[in-house]
């Protein structure tokens, strides 16, 4: 024998030692070479010529240290031995070998398997390696045939299959596990067809998420991560495909648990509307945990007032914030929204108000002892099948606010300890954002009273103007703000127009806001013009300013800033002087030509200070309107300043509309439902006088001419129909004449103004210098005539002009409770 025959499938992948694929060596009974296949050759370099008929010692590796050299001794047996041979090179070679006796009618005693030490360690690290996986692995592992059917499973993935493995044998993953549903997003919603895409393809899966129930454990839901990929011979022809599975269901659960709380702080408290809060709680928790939820509050978090502690012992001002349920006619619902609760004591809801601890009843039974005494929700429970139950507390700064009940009737399984940690941790933030805005809502509150209260209630009427107004608050997340407007009557048939905005929102802007409005009332009755006005004004913001950074030097309370648009109109020159600090101007839609924005110079905002303001005198026609608002009604809708003027061009055309319909119109056109600024905004259509109305004359500056001036009021009197107040009126121009000749200098004039209920006694004179009233002494013969002028007149002042000064008294006349005429 000196050649032995190849083996077949070189390729194969068993055992290094086995016959097919080993290096395969005869020997005698002398342990001489007989045989040497062309796998020796290859391991060891030798041919066959040069090695049949030797001792196969000969090729051993002798005295190479730390190794073990062949040896004729070397007993039988198929156990490896690791070994040393020389290579034909020189080099040393490690193999393991295996020394088989063969049967006598072989033809030869011993057959020597010869292969790689390397090779055979790899070999037996892959089979260690396949043992593991289908023995020891912990990863559950599928074969399915070319059919998609169950062909082999290892141990891991039998376990979830009750009984004998063969009875699944040839089935589909859709009947082991039937009504599963794949999770992860863009594959097929059923496996067998992944599978066939798998197989076809070649494409591999990895960690497609898969929720289901086992045979093994029907009655617990699961969720493995599951791997495909296709098995292939040495050709590439498809085997089949290999799944490989892993539970993943506490994986999931706490992954799902963290997204939910994300998710709740994200959205729960998105404002500071305590409905909009309880409703976000509620969505969050509802369908993902639950199938109903409850939210109960106490009647005073409700109201915007501080929770009464006394009350967490008992439910009696317990009310509905907000339910949810998995379905819209909500048929878990006992109370409506709003609707107080009156949950029985000993409830669970009685309990956690009163310990301000959770109550879980995973399983609840319907013969539970407080169930007993409500007959409604017993039969709802029973009738919708509501088996699992829990309540926790709302609760913030150590003070219970209420409760939230859950529970499940669709979802099969029970509320577990791990679904009520996550609803107290979703509840705390909940419990912590509704404290917020019952603060918010408190503070907003008080903040509106204090703003309206300092707002004018009903607009007097005037004569000058006919106006209309609205003044609506902020959202509920900005707070109130501090913009205000008035209308102010004037002397001489006057009429003072202002709108302001101060800086900030909350109780600051709105004080401040009533500081500034009673500054502009107090400077409106010195009769300043309006640039003069803003000056004054000027000086007082910056005095506030100042205060509020020595009480607060780091906070932004500090900050106090205004804008401030201010007007008179005069219903007798028919025009109107403007000013403006860092204010929008005022519009006139004319009822014949586009809405006209005046041109009135924006001066710096009030308290920046260092500037003086410039006032515009403009010609008001007798058919338009004049609107004066603040930046928020043109700004609300959108943050274009062009588009938001072009909407109040819009909303301000016909003109000849009533005032109502037009600041309803403004409202409706340019400002959302919930605005993000305070807006105020006022519309005044002029009222000028008739010019026979208005009388005019010029005396000589002499005290003769109190007489003609006199003459010249009964006159004109008579003509107005007025004899009965002729006396009054007459005392008044005598006293206010004779003081202008006496203590003034020309020229002196005298004017009548007769509005709806008003007569306007006028004398102007060429000083500045203003008269005091004084109390006569005993004795003396004058110093009487303005005192006697303060009795008989409604009002009387003084109005300084660039030439001089007017006095100016009012008589009240039809048209109002007027003093008895004197004769």
């Amino acid at each position: 024998m000196t050649n032995l025959p190849p083996a077949h499938g070189s390729d194969d992948q068993g055992d290094p030692l086995g016959v097919a694929r080993a290096a395969v060596v005869t020997l005698d009974g002398r342990k001489r070479v007989t045989g040497w296949s062309p796998q020796a050759e290859r391991l060891l370099g030798y041919p066959a010529e040069e090695v049949l008929g030797r001792p196969i010692d000969g090729l051993s590796a002798r005295g190479h240290e730390g190794h073990e050299a062949w040896s004729s001794a070397q007993p039988d047996g198929e156990t490896p031995v690791q070994t040393v041979f020389r290579h034909r090179s020189g080099h040393f070679l490690h193999t393991v070998t295996s020394l088989h006796r063969l049967p006598a009618t072989a033809g030869t005693p011993y057959l020597l398997l010869l292969a790689d030490a390397a090779e055979h360690a790899q070999w037996q690290l892959q089979q260690a390696m396949l043992h593991g996986l289908a023995a020891e692995s912990s990863i559950a592992l599928t074969i399915y045939g070319p059919d998609l059917r169950v062909a082999w499973a290892n141990a891991a993935a039998r376990q979830e299959l009750p009984g004998q493995f063969t009875q699944y044998v040839g089935r589909s993953e859709d009947d082991l596990y039937p009504g599963s549903q794949v999770l992860s997003s863009g594959y097929p919603s059923s496996v067998t067809q992944l599978m066939g895409e798998v197989l076809a393809s070649g494409e591999s899966v990895v960690d497609l998420r898969y929720r289901g129930r086992t045979l093994v454990d029907p009655e617990r839901e699961h969720v493995w991560s599951l791997s495909y990929y296709r098995l292939q011979d040495a050709t590439g022809r498809a085997l089949g495909v290999c799944e490989e599975s892993v539970d993943v269901t506490d994986l999931h659960r706490a992954q799902y648990r963290l997204t939910l709380l994300n998710k709740a702080a994200a959205v729960i408290g998105s404002t500071f509307d305590l409905d909009r809060t309880v409703q976000e709680f509620a969505e969050i928790l509802v369908p993902s945990l639950a199938d109903f939820i409850a939210v109960d509050l106490l009647g005073s978090v409700m109201d915007g007032r501080e929770p009464d502690t006394r009350s967490a012992a008992w439910t009696g001002d317990m009310r509905r914030a907000f339910h949810r349920s998995v379905r819209e006619d909500l048929p878990e619902v006992v109370v409506p929204p709003g609707g107080v609760v009156g949950y029985a004591e000993g409830s669970p809801q009685w309990q956690c108000l009163a310990g301000g601890r959770p109550v879980l009843n995973a399983v609840l039974a319907p013969s539970s002892p407080w169930l007993a005494e409500d007959r409604v929700r017993r039969t709802r429970m029973r009738d919708l099948g509501i088996h699992s139950h829990m309540v926790v507390p709302l609760r913030a700064r150590h003070v219970t606010m209420g409760v939230a009940t859950l529970m499940r009737w669709r979802n099969p399984d029970p509320f577990t300890a791990e679904d009520l940690l996550l609803v107290e941790e979703v509840a705390a933030r909940a419990a912590v954002c509704v404290d917020n805005a019952r603060r918010f809502t408190r503070e907003r509150h008080s903040t509106l009273m204090l703003q309206r209260s300092l707002l004018p209630r009903e607009m007097p009427a005037h004569a000058a103007v006919e106006a209309a107004y609205r003044y609506l608050p902020a959202d509920a997340e900005t707070g109130m703000g501090g913009d205000w407007f008035d209308v102010l009557p004037l002397a001489c048939a006057r009429v003072g127009l202002v709108v302001g905005d101060v800086v900030g929102h909350g109780l600051g802007a709105a004080a401040t806001m009533g500081r500034l409005r009673t500054a502009v009332h107090t400077l409106a009755d010195l009769d300043l013009p309006p640039d003069e006005l803003l000056a004054h004004l000027d000086d007082l913001v910056q005095r506030l300013a100042e205060e509020a950074g020595t009480a607060r030097p780091f906070g932004a309370e500090g900050a106090v800033g205004a804008t401030c648009l201010y007007g008179i109109y005069d219903s007798v020159t028919r025009r109107a002087t403007f000013a403006s600090a860092g204010h929008p101007p005022p519009v006139l839609a004319h009822r014949d030509k586009p809405v006209e924005f005046c041109d009135i110079p924006s001066g710096p905002p009030l308290g920046v200070g260092g500037t003086p303001f410039e006032a515009v005198e403009f010609e008001v026609p007798d058919d338009c309107v004049l609107a004066l608002y603040t930046d928020g009604l043109i700004t609300a809708s959108e943050s274009d300043l062009d588009v938001g003027q072009a909407r109040l061009s819009f909303a301000l055309a016909h003109p000849d509309r009533p005032l109502e319909e037009i600041a309803g119109t403004l409202e409706r056109i340019l400002l959302p439902e919930r605005p993000p600024d305070d807006v105020a905004f006022l519309v005044a259509r002029p009222r000028p006088l008739p010019t026979d109305s208005v009388v005019s004359w010029s005396l000589a500056f002499e005290l003769e001419t109190v007489g003609r001036a006199r003459a010249l009021t009964s006159d004109c009197l008579a003509q107005w129909g007025l004899e009965d107040y002729a006396f009054s009126a007459e005392l008044i121009v005598s006293e206010l004449v004779t003081n202008a000749i006496r203590h003034a200098r020309s020229p002196v004039s005298l004017r009548l103004i007769r509005t709806e209920n008003r007569l306007i006694c006028a004398v102007s004179d060429g000083s500045s210098t203003s008269p005091h009233m004084r109390r006569a002494k005993d004795g003396e013969e004058g110093g009487r005539g303005l005192f006697l002028v303060a009795q008989f007149a409604a009002r009387w002042g003084t109005r300084h002009t660039m030439d001089g000064k007017i006095i100016w008294a009012e008589l009240v006349v039809p048209g109002e409770e007027a003093n008895e005429p004197l004769s």
